[in-house]
């Protein structure tokens, strides 16, 4: 049965990951329709960590109220921190580069996530790595592998697979765009927010290691880039006091969902996820957006698959195995070094009650 604890155990964790990219999917979808619809990205960003403020801190409070750690300058300027980087600047560049361009090309700027948290987490010794060692190739060549079938889901067309349900005669339930799209304009964007969450999914692993109340954390994050985010809006967007009226179709479901399922459960569970894995771990699985992304846009937008998002699709799953592969023999070594550690601190504890107890005898 220890084999059937273990497995469910870590599927838990594979399981929650993958069903945050439905999510994230969703909400770039939503998203995009909103600011369609005229949605300022800045009170999006604002709304959004609102609600799931208002939401998740009663549950904070509660469930929290005895792990929760003291609050001090240091814990306090991170927070304040990671509610900027994310909340209000990531959050702010990537909405206004998918104003600029299409909801699967913005999923797939967003395969740059893992390569630049891999690297981050590198240099800041969150992600060992070992370059002799077959998991630390893996995972270096599985990241590699990753990006470039997002890079042929991106850039490789091919014949289009014909699909009964991409006909033209579906309804499309997204507006066209008030925008004109300007899809490098919008790359350069979406690629700048890349950076910044990269910057946020380290600096939270971080934290999580002097504050471990994960639910709380996302409470404070979440309502330190509300703040922070008003403040912004407030001098860019001077005088233009019609942004902040709420428009009770799409925009509306965007902030509830956004604030719910990307801030609120995406911080938290991201967060849990952290403590035992490292944010390498949850930006693995970001290319499956794309992926997700691609097919509801095949059902829901009626968009049409063809040949390279296919084939791009086939070479993230196989870049993403090698990066778990790689992350599961790197989870047993550390669990057989752990146990050969207590092990020998044990045999120590042994050796020296025996040799008490013969100084003992002599004693006598």
């Amino acid at each position: 049965m220890s084999w059937l604890f273990k497995f469910v155990k870590e599927g838990k964790a594979y399981l929650a990951v993958t069903l945050l990219q439905f999510g994230y999917a969703g909400s770039a979808i939503i998203a995009k329709s909103a600011l369609n619809h005229g949605m300022s990205h800045f009170t999006f960003a604002v709304y959004r960590n609102v609600f799931a403020t208002i939401v998740f801190a009663p549950f904070a409070l509660v469930f929290e109220r005895k792990i929760r750690p003291k609050m001090s300058i240091s814990i306090f300027l991170k927070i304040m921190l990671l509610g900027l980087v994310e909340p209000v600047i990531d959050q702010n560049l990537y909405y206004t580069g998918l104003r600029y361009t299409t909801a699967t090309s913005a999923a797939a700027m967003c395969n740059l996530l893992p390569a630049l948290t891999f690297l981050l987490a590198w240099i800041l010794r969150l992600e060992k790595v070992n370059i002799m060692r077959l998991s630390s190739q893996a995972k270096i060549i599985g990241t590699t592998v990753t990006f470039g079938g997002a890079m042929i889901m991106t850039l490789v067309g091919g014949p289009t697979i014909g699909l009964p349900w991409t006909r033209h005669d579906h309804i499309n339930i997204i507006p066209s765009s008030t925008t004109d799209l300007q899809p490098i304009k919008g790359a350069l964007f979406i690629a700048a927010g890349c950076i910044c969450w990269a910057c946020f999914y380290n600096l939270q692993a971080i934290t999580l290691k002097t504050y471990p109340a994960s639910l709380s954390l996302t409470c404070l994050i979440c309502s330190a880039g509300a703040l922070q985010g008003t403040l912004l809006t407030l001098v860019v967007e001077r005088g233009n006091t019609s942004i902040w009226a709420i428009q009770w179709d799409t925009t509306f479901l965007s902030y509830v969902y956004s604030g719910m399922v990307t801030s609120g459960v995406g911080y938290y569970v991201s967060g849990l996820i952290m403590k035992e894995k490292g944010p390498v771990f949850v930006t693995a699985f970001n290319p499956l957006n794309m992926v997700i992304v691609a097919i509801l846009g095949s059902f829901i937008l009626s968009e049409e698959l063809n040949l390279g998002r296919v084939l791009g699709g086939a070479i993230i799953v196989i870049g993403l195995y090698l990066v778990i592969w790689g992350k599961s023999k790197d989870q047993q070594s550390l669990s057989i070094e752990e146990t050969a550690q207590s092990e020998f601190v044990d045999q120590k504890e042994i050796s020296k009650s025996s040799n008490q107890a013969k100084v003992g005898d002599e004693s006598v």
